[in-house]
């Protein structure tokens, strides 16, 4: 695969997994015992 496609593949991927554990958070604000999801970057 294209350098280039490969790297903005791996970029959507992870601000995919970011809003997947926001849109989790919100969903789950009120609900007893909750504990947040997060996402960690890191540089490679």
């Amino acid at each position: 695969m294209n350098a280039a496609l490969w790297i903005s593949k791996t970029g959507l991927s992870a601000q995919d997994a970011e809003m997947s554990a926001i849109a989790n958070n919100i969903a789950n604000v009120n609900t007893t015992g909750f504990k947040r999801d997060r996402v960690m970057f890191q540089d490679l």
